[in-house]
């Protein structure tokens, strides 16, 4: 639901009724994961998409009846190998929807952390007594929480602070536990959706290349700033794109602004008196990926200047240089392009070799490390 929260918000002032769907589990090679939502408000007007159109119809008029009767219910979809193109997925997988009327509660005051950039973490009960189904917590950093799941008080407090974990590590999924609060006696599945600022990218190099690079992180959703030494090229007029432009020499900017496991850093200086003391630093940094451009060549020798300054060998593997993946790209869009399909594959555990003929998941599950470790970028 958080993905579309901007829409909904607006539904929400200009009051609307409206339902929302959302994927809360899945199975085989479902296109959707966990958090994916489709919404549709009382004139029929629908936002969003659970299964990239397999079921959207048939989940359109779940929507459409959760207006009219005000119930919460959820429903499973699946391949059916006597008709495959009857309502079902296709593709092989296996969804479950939760369709929620939204009509006050918790998620006005989620919807405007989303939109607002505040983190916040919404709990919704997903599986367990019919009578809990849909209700929910709306949890902050701090642990306080607003909303209730309509059960045994400690199941409040118990989801609050498994939902204020998973807040930590900006993750949305689904955890289980006790209807009474506790680890055992009747399970209760709550799907926690996690609403936190936008992850960074850092393009290191006002150069054409980062340009394109600007675009492509500003459409995979990331909150870009360009850094550079020289003011006659960082300039709003050559990076319109960017959310924030910033002259100064880029490893004293890194060591003085803010960082975490979901920021990505991309340096395309390709000029050794930025990158060593840059990359010396950038390196050490607890990001998701560090990636600089040059050829084979640069590579070798900004790696031989970066061991005489100190760096080991375990802190070069985390160096995704050349960067990019091999596309043959040649132009800056091309580039930009390759970049943004490693972050991806770095992000999401992918192989980044083609899909036909390889024996790969089409989706997989996470990254190569666990959560709330620093991701593989060797």
């Amino acid at each position: 639901m958080l993905d579309i929260a901007e829409e909904l918000h607006r539904w929400v002032e200009q009051g609307r009724d409206f339902a929302v769907a959302t994927v809360v589990a899945v199975g085989g090679s479902a296109p959707r994961q966990p958090g994916a939502a489709l919404a549709v408000d009382s004139d029929g007007t629908a936002i969003g998409s659970v299964s990239g159109g397999c079921v959207e119809g048939a989940v359109y008029e779940l929507c459409q009846q959760a207006i009219e009767d005000g119930r919460t219910v959820l429903e499973s979809f699946g391949y059916s190998d006597e008709d495959a193109f009857a309502v079902g997925l296709t593709c092989g997988g296996i969804i479950d929807i939760l369709v929620t009327p939204v009509r006050g509660g918790v998620f006005p005051a989620a919807l405007a952390a989303a939109v607002s950039g505040e983190a916040a973490a919404l709990a919704r009960i997903v599986s367990g007594p019919e009578d809990l189904l849909g209700q929910a917590l709306l949890v902050r950093p701090d642990g306080s929480y607003e909303g209730g799941l309509g059960g045994h008080p400690e199941l409040d407090r118990t989801a609050a602070g498994e939902a204020r974990a998973m807040l930590d590590a900006g993750r949305t999924g689904t955890v289980e536990i006790g209807a009474d609060g506790s680890r055992c006696g009747q399970p209760v599945s709550l799907l926690v959706e996690s609403s936190v600022p936008a992850p960074r990218m850092i393009v290191f190099g006002a150069i054409d290349f980062a340009s394109a690079l600007v675009r492509v992180g500003k459409f995979l959703g990331y909150h870009v700033t360009v850094c550079d030494a020289r003011p006659v090229f960082a300039t709003r007029l050559r990076f319109p794109d960017a959310d924030e432009i910033v002259v100064e020499w880029p490893h004293r900017y890194l060591e003085s602004t803010e960082v975490d496991g979901r920021t990505v850093l991309c340096v395309l200086t390709h000029d050794a008196k930025f990158d060593v003391p840059l990359l010396r630093t950038a390196l050490r940094l607890p990001v998701a990926y560090v990636g600089a451009m040059g050829s084979r060549r640069t590579h070798e020798d900004r790696n031989k200047r970066l061991r005489e300054v100190g760096v080991t060998e375990l802190e070069l593997a985390r160096l995704r240089s050349p960067i990019g993946l091999d596309l043959g790209a040649r132009t800056p869009e091309e580039t930009a392009l390759s970049i943004g399909a490693e972050i991806v594959a770095n992000r999401r555990g992918g192989s980044g070799v083609s899909l036909t003929g390889a024996h790969t998941p089409i989706h997989h599950d996470g990254p190569r490390e666990p959560a709330g470790r620093i991701g593989s970028v060797a």
